[in-house]
Protein backbone atom coordinates (compact mmCIF):
# COMPACT_ATOMS: atom_id res chain seq x y z
CA UNK A 1 0.00 0.00 0.00
CA UNK A 2 2.73 2.78 0.83
CA UNK A 3 4.66 1.88 -2.42
CA UNK A 4 1.12 2.56 -4.54
CA UNK A 5 0.92 5.81 -2.54
CA UNK A 6 4.78 6.78 -3.29
CA UNK A 7 4.38 5.80 -7.18
CA UNK A 8 1.21 8.10 -7.13
CA UNK A 9 2.74 10.82 -5.19
CA UNK A 10 6.03 10.72 -7.17
CA UNK A 11 3.55 11.37 -10.49
CA UNK A 12 1.75 13.99 -9.06
CA UNK A 13 3.32 15.75 -6.49
CA UNK A 14 6.57 16.53 -8.32
CA UNK A 15 5.29 20.29 -9.21
CA UNK A 16 3.59 20.85 -5.89
CA UNK A 17 3.95 24.69 -6.33
CA UNK A 18 1.75 24.56 -9.50
CA UNK A 19 -1.30 23.12 -7.88
CA UNK A 20 -3.77 22.97 -5.30
CA UNK A 21 -3.22 18.87 -4.13
CA UNK A 22 -5.60 16.66 -2.00
CA UNK A 23 -4.98 13.28 -1.07
CA UNK A 24 -7.78 10.89 0.07
CA UNK A 25 -8.86 11.41 3.97
CA UNK A 26 -11.23 8.36 3.76
CA UNK A 27 -12.76 6.43 1.15
CA UNK A 28 -15.23 3.83 0.52
CA UNK A 29 -15.71 1.63 -3.18
CA UNK A 30 -18.60 -0.90 -3.02
CA UNK A 31 -20.07 -2.73 -5.62
CA UNK A 32 -23.65 -3.98 -5.66
CA UNK A 33 -24.71 -7.40 -7.98
CA UNK A 34 -28.44 -8.20 -8.02
CA UNK A 35 -28.65 -11.75 -8.99
CA UNK A 36 -31.74 -14.17 -8.83
CA UNK A 37 -30.41 -16.62 -6.48
CA UNK A 38 -28.45 -13.65 -4.34
CA UNK A 39 -27.41 -10.08 -4.08
CA UNK A 40 -23.60 -9.55 -3.36
CA UNK A 41 -22.57 -6.41 -1.79
CA UNK A 42 -19.11 -5.76 -0.73
CA UNK A 43 -16.65 -2.33 0.24
CA UNK A 44 -13.45 -1.26 0.56
CA UNK A 45 -12.14 1.52 2.67
CA UNK A 46 -8.56 1.38 1.63
CA UNK A 47 -8.59 3.35 -1.66
CA UNK A 48 -6.02 5.98 -2.22
CA UNK A 49 -6.24 8.69 -4.28
CA UNK A 50 -4.45 11.88 -5.30
CA UNK A 51 -6.74 14.69 -6.93
CA UNK A 52 -5.16 18.19 -8.72
CA UNK A 53 -7.99 20.13 -8.22
CA UNK A 54 -6.49 23.15 -10.26
CA UNK A 55 -5.52 20.68 -12.96
CA UNK A 56 -8.02 18.19 -12.96
CA UNK A 57 -5.93 15.38 -12.69
CA UNK A 58 -7.22 12.22 -10.41
CA UNK A 59 -5.72 8.89 -9.91
CA UNK A 60 -7.08 6.40 -7.25
CA UNK A 61 -5.80 2.96 -6.29
CA UNK A 62 -8.14 0.12 -5.23
CA UNK A 63 -6.20 -3.07 -2.93
CA UNK A 64 -8.69 -5.77 -4.58
CA UNK A 65 -8.32 -8.06 -1.44
CA UNK A 66 -9.29 -5.30 1.38
CA UNK A 67 -12.92 -5.67 -0.50
CA UNK A 68 -15.19 -6.90 2.53
CA UNK A 69 -18.52 -9.15 1.99
CA UNK A 70 -21.22 -10.57 4.30
CA UNK A 71 -20.33 -14.00 3.77
CA UNK A 72 -16.17 -14.97 3.81
CA UNK A 73 -16.67 -17.71 1.18
CA UNK A 74 -17.90 -14.96 -0.90
CA UNK A 75 -15.02 -12.82 -0.37
CA UNK A 76 -12.74 -15.90 -0.83
CA UNK A 77 -14.05 -17.29 -4.17
CA UNK A 78 -13.99 -13.09 -5.33
CA UNK A 79 -10.21 -13.27 -4.91
CA UNK A 80 -9.68 -16.54 -6.19
CA UNK A 81 -11.54 -17.01 -8.81
CA UNK A 82 -13.34 -14.13 -10.33
CA UNK A 83 -10.26 -11.10 -9.36
CA UNK A 84 -7.55 -13.55 -9.14
CA UNK A 85 -6.17 -10.90 -6.66
CA UNK A 86 -2.79 -12.17 -6.08
CA UNK A 87 -2.17 -11.97 -10.20
CA UNK A 88 -3.96 -8.85 -10.43
CA UNK A 89 -3.68 -6.97 -6.43
CA UNK A 90 -5.22 -3.91 -7.52
CA UNK A 91 -7.61 -1.55 -9.41
CA UNK A 92 -6.86 1.96 -10.34
CA UNK A 93 -8.03 4.85 -12.13
CA UNK A 94 -6.06 7.68 -13.63
CA UNK A 95 -7.78 10.60 -15.31
CA UNK A 96 -9.27 14.01 -15.36
CA UNK A 97 -12.22 15.76 -13.57
CA UNK A 98 -14.11 18.84 -15.43
CA UNK A 99 -17.13 20.74 -14.24
CA UNK A 100 -15.42 20.96 -10.88
CA UNK A 101 -14.40 24.30 -9.12
CA UNK A 102 -13.53 25.28 -5.43
CA UNK A 103 -16.93 27.23 -5.21
CA UNK A 104 -19.04 25.93 -2.15
CA UNK A 105 -21.73 23.80 -3.19
CA UNK A 106 -22.27 20.50 -5.06
CA UNK A 107 -21.30 20.60 -8.42
CA UNK A 108 -21.86 17.70 -11.31
CA UNK A 109 -18.23 16.86 -12.72
CA UNK A 110 -17.34 14.34 -15.05
CA UNK A 111 -14.27 11.91 -15.20
CA UNK A 112 -12.91 11.03 -17.87
CA UNK A 113 -9.69 8.50 -18.31
CA UNK A 114 -8.31 5.17 -17.79
CA UNK A 115 -10.22 2.38 -15.57
CA UNK A 116 -8.21 -0.62 -14.58
CA UNK A 117 -9.64 -3.79 -13.53
CA UNK A 118 -8.06 -7.37 -13.58
CA UNK A 119 -5.01 -6.23 -15.97
CA UNK A 120 -7.53 -4.62 -17.99
CA UNK A 121 -7.55 -1.01 -18.83
CA UNK A 122 -10.51 0.95 -20.72
CA UNK A 123 -11.21 4.43 -21.43
CA UNK A 124 -14.51 5.27 -19.16
CA UNK A 125 -16.23 8.35 -18.81
CA UNK A 126 -17.77 8.68 -14.74
CA UNK A 127 -20.20 11.43 -14.01
CA UNK A 128 -20.59 12.40 -10.17
CA UNK A 129 -21.07 15.10 -7.79
CA UNK A 130 -18.11 17.19 -6.32
CA UNK A 131 -18.16 19.76 -3.47
CA UNK A 132 -15.86 22.00 -1.67
CA UNK A 133 -16.75 22.41 1.88
CA UNK A 134 -14.29 23.87 4.64
CA UNK A 135 -11.22 23.34 2.98
CA UNK A 136 -11.94 19.86 1.51
CA UNK A 137 -13.44 18.09 -1.80
CA UNK A 138 -15.98 15.28 -1.51
CA UNK A 139 -16.79 13.12 -4.70
CA UNK A 140 -19.77 10.82 -4.83
CA UNK A 141 -19.67 8.38 -7.97
CA UNK A 142 -21.81 6.04 -9.46
CA UNK A 143 -21.50 3.94 -12.62
CA UNK A 144 -21.97 0.44 -14.34
CA UNK A 145 -19.10 -1.80 -14.62
CA UNK A 146 -19.39 -4.79 -17.44
CA UNK A 147 -18.08 -7.69 -16.42
CA UNK A 148 -17.15 -9.05 -20.02
CA UNK A 149 -15.24 -5.33 -20.32
CA UNK A 150 -12.56 -6.43 -18.29
CA UNK A 151 -12.40 -10.42 -18.49
CA UNK A 152 -13.41 -11.33 -15.46
CA UNK A 153 -15.06 -14.66 -16.13
CA UNK A 154 -17.94 -15.94 -14.45
CA UNK A 155 -18.72 -19.99 -14.46
CA UNK A 156 -21.60 -21.20 -16.64
CA UNK A 157 -23.00 -22.73 -12.97
CA UNK A 158 -22.82 -19.81 -11.74
CA UNK A 159 -24.38 -17.31 -14.14
CA UNK A 160 -27.65 -17.09 -11.87
CA UNK A 161 -25.72 -16.11 -8.85
CA UNK A 162 -23.63 -13.32 -10.60
CA UNK A 163 -25.10 -10.04 -12.47
CA UNK A 164 -22.88 -9.30 -15.74
CA UNK A 165 -22.93 -5.51 -15.04
CA UNK A 166 -22.06 -4.38 -11.47
CA UNK A 167 -22.76 -1.21 -10.04
CA UNK A 168 -20.00 0.92 -8.62
CA UNK A 169 -19.95 3.65 -5.99
CA UNK A 170 -17.15 5.86 -4.95
CA UNK A 171 -17.13 8.00 -2.00
CA UNK A 172 -13.99 9.96 -1.57
CA UNK A 173 -13.48 12.45 0.95
CA UNK A 174 -9.73 14.86 0.42
CA UNK A 175 -8.37 16.89 2.26
CA UNK A 176 -5.20 19.25 1.67
CA UNK A 177 -1.68 17.69 0.88
CA UNK A 178 0.43 18.61 3.79
CA UNK A 179 -2.16 18.80 6.53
Amino acid sequence: MNRIFFLLAVLFLHDYSFGQKYITESSRISFYSEAPLEDIDAHNNKTTSIFDSDKGEIAFSIPIKEFTFKRSLMQEHFNEKYMESEKYPKAAFNGAVTGFTKKPGKQNATAEGELTIHGVTNKVTINGVMEFKDGKVFMNSSFIVKLEDYKIKIPSILFQNIAEEIEVKVELTYKEYGE
